[in-house]
């Protein structure tokens, strides 16, 4: 099923890009190549291929335990800091003037 221009501008409207005539006939004919190129997924019968496997075998889980350790205590977290106040970093305003907040 081919890509009309109509369905194209749709797309292109619903992402907000802005397509010329001609950017919309180049952009009809690149979607529709994509499209074709999916073709042979579409067409597979995967009846009778093996399901796959993982190559290391039965391995079931390979994540580590979540045990919880000491994190780093208050003095060693704000040693590095430009700017501190009591035990909060300070760091430069994004809304106002510029200044430390």
């Amino acid at each position: 099923m081919a890509l009309s221009e109509h369905d194209v501008r749709a797309i292109a409207e619903y992402a907000r890009i802005g397509l010329d005539d001609e950017e919309l006939r180049e952009m009809t004919a690149y979607m529709n190549d994509a499209v074709a190129l999916l073709q042979p997924i579409v067409d597979f019968d995967p009846e009778g291929v093996e399901p796959t496997f993982h190559p290391i075998g039965d391995l079931s889980d390979v994540m580590r335990d979540d045990v919880e350790k000491p994190g780093l205590d208050l003095e060693s977290a704000l040693e590095n800091a430009h700017a501190t106040d009591d035990r909060f970093f300070r760091v430069p305003s994004i809304l106002g003037g510029g200044g430390l907040s």
